[in-house]
C-alpha cells in the first residue's frame, strides 16, 4: 500500500502504474473471455481484443524499457540503448546544438532581432530595476571595501603597487607626455597660468607683509635707526610691483626672452629624459627614494585607512550617498540610452562585430563540453533525468499500444468471422 502511495507522487510513476494496471486488466479480461467463449460468440470478440491488447502492451513496454535499461535485467541485444550510446548521443547533441543553435548567421539574426541596447535601456529606466542593480553594486562595493580595510589586503596591495612603481621606467612616458604638451605650445599656456597665480599671490596683503618682514630682518643697519619698517614696506611694494610688471611683460610678448629660455629648458629636459641613461637612472633613484621614505609609506597608510573607513561607513548606511549615486547613474544610463539612438546603434554594432569572433573561438569548446558532460554522466542519473523529462509521454505509448493492439485484434477477429461465415 505504501509503495502504491509513493508511486502516485511522481507523474512518471503514476503513468507507469496506469499502464501496468491496464495490462493487468487486459490479462484478466482475456482469462474471463476465454472461460466464457463457448457460452456466447461475443466473448470471442472480447478475448481477441484482450489478447491483442496484451501483445501490444507487452511489446510497447519492451520497446520503452529497452531505451533505458535491459528488460527484466536480461542482457538482450540492442537494449539499454541510451546508457550504451552516451558517447554517441553526446557527440550528436553537441553537433546539433553547435550547428543549429550556435551558427553565426542564426545568432547574429537573433541579436539583431532582440535589439539588446534598447532592451537594456528600457530595463534600466524602470525604477525598481535601477534600484535593484544599485543595491547589488553597492553590496559588491561594500564587500570589496571591507576586504580592502583588512591589514593583510592593504599590505598586499601596497606591496604590489609599490613593487610595480619601482619597476616602472618613468623617464620615457614622462618625456613623451612633455613632448605632447609642448607640441602645440600648451606648456606656454601653463606658464601663463603659473605666472598669473604667482601675481595673484604676490598681490595679497598677507604676502606683502611677509615680504616686508623678510626685508626688515635683512636690513640690520636701518633697524637700529628705526627705519627698517617703512623701508621694508616700501621695498616690498616695489618688489611686488616690479614682479607684476615683469609678469605683464611676459604675458604680452610671445617672444619674450624668459619664454624662450623656458622653451629651451623644457626641450633640454625632454632630450635628457629620452637620450641620457644617467639622467633616467637619476629619475628612477629619486622615485625609489620617495617610495622608500617612511613618510611616504605613512602617508599612503593613513590615506588608505581614512578612505576605506569613509567608504565603508557610507556604503553601510541605508541612505548611502554612493549607493544613491549608483542608482542615479543606472537610471541615467537607461534614460541616456533611450534618448540617444546613435549610442544604442553603436552598442548593437559592437555586439554584432564581437559575436562572430567569440562564436568561432568558443563554439568548439562548448560542443566539446556538451559531449564530454553527457559521456561522463553516470548512467543511472542520466536514465532518471531522461525518464523524468519524457517518461510520462512514453508511458502513454504503452497505454495507446494496449488500446490500439486490442482494437486491431478485435478487427482481425471480426474479419476472420466474416470470412469464415
Amino acid at each position: 500500500m505504501r509503495s502504491l502511495i509513493s508511486a502516485w507522487q511522481s507523474p512518471v510513476s503514476r503513468m507507469k502504474l496506469v499502464a501496468g494496471l491496464l495490462l493487468l486488466l487486459a490479462a484478466l479480461l482475456y482469462i474471463v473471455a476465454t472461460r466464457f467463449e463457448t457460452v456466447h460468440p461475443a466473448w470471442g470478440y472480447v478475448a481477441s481484443f484482450a489478447e491483442a491488447a496484451m501483445v501490444g502492451a507487452i511489446a510497447d513496454w519492451f520497446a520503452v524499457t529497452a531505451l533505458f535499461r535491459h528488460p527484466l535485467g536480461l542482457p538482450i541485444p540492442h537494449t539499454a540503448i541510451i546508457p550504451r550510446s552516451k558517447a554517441r548521443i553526446g557527440r550528436n547533441l553537441s553537433s546539433f546544438i553547435t550547428t543549429h543553435f550556435l551558427a553565426t548567421p542564426l545568432v547574429l539574426a537573433k541579436l539583431q532581432e532582440l535589439d539588446l541596447a534598447s532592451r537594456l535601456a528600457g530595463w534600466l529606466r524602470h525604477p525598481r530595476n535601477a534600484e535593484a542593480v544599485g543595491r547589488r553594486l553597492t553590496g559588491v562595493a561594500h564587500f570589496g571595501i571591507a576586504a580592502l580595510h583588512d591589514e593583510r589586503v592593504r599590505a598586499f596591495v601596497e606591496a604590489k603597487v609599490i613593487g610595480r612603481l619601482r619597476k616602472f621606467d618613468l623617464a620615457p612616458p614622462l618625456a613623451q607626455a612633455l613632448r605632447v604638451l609642448t607640441s602645440q605650445g600648451r606648456h606656454q599656456a601653463m606658464l601663463d597660468e603659473l605666472l598669473l597665480r604667482l601675481d595673484s599671490i604676490m598681490q595679497d596683503e598677507q604676502t606683502r607683509a611677509l615680504v616686508a618682514d623678510a626685508i626688515s630682518r635683512e636690513i640690520r643697519t636701518l633697524r637700529y635707526l628705526g627705519l627698517s619698517r617703512p623701508v621694508s614696506g616700501w621695498s616690498a611694494n616695489k618688489f611686488v610691483d616690479g614682479l607684476s610688471a615683469l609678469i605683464a611683460e611676459i604675458a604680452a610678448d610671445p617672444e619674450h626672452l624668459i619664454r624662450q629660455r623656458f622653451d629651451e629648458h623644457v626641450g633640454e629636459y625632454i632630450e635628457r629624459l629620452e637620450q641620457d641613461p644617467h639622467y633616467a637612472l637619476e629619475v628612477e633613484r629619486i622615485l625609489a627614494q620617495l617610495l622608500e621614505h617612511p613618510a611616504t609609506s605613512a602617508y599612503f597608510g593613513n590615506l588608505w585607512q581614512e578612505l576605506t573607513a569613509w567608504l565603508e561607513r557610507d556604503l553601510a548606511r541605508d541612505d548611502s550617498r554612493i549607493g544613491r549615486r549608483i542608482v542615479a547613474l543606472c537610471r541615467g544610463l537607461g534614460d541616456g540610452l533611450t534618448a540617444d539612438e546613435s549610442m544604442r546603434n553603436w552598442i548593437n554594432e559592437q555586439l554584432l562585430a564581437a559575436t562572430p569572433g567569440l562564436l568561432e573561438r568558443y563554439r568548439g569548446q562548448i560542443g566539446a563540453y556538451i559531449a564530454q558532460r553527457v559521456e561522463n554522466w553516470e548512467s543511472r542519473e542520466l536514465v532518471e533525468q531522461l525518464e523524468q523529462s519524457v517518461g510520462k509521454d512514453l508511458q502513454y505509448i504503452r497505454i495507446n499500444g494496449t488500446l490500439v493492439g486490442g482494437l486491431v485484434g478485435l478487427v482481425l477477429h471480426a474479419l476472420t468471422q466474416l470470412v469464415a461465415g
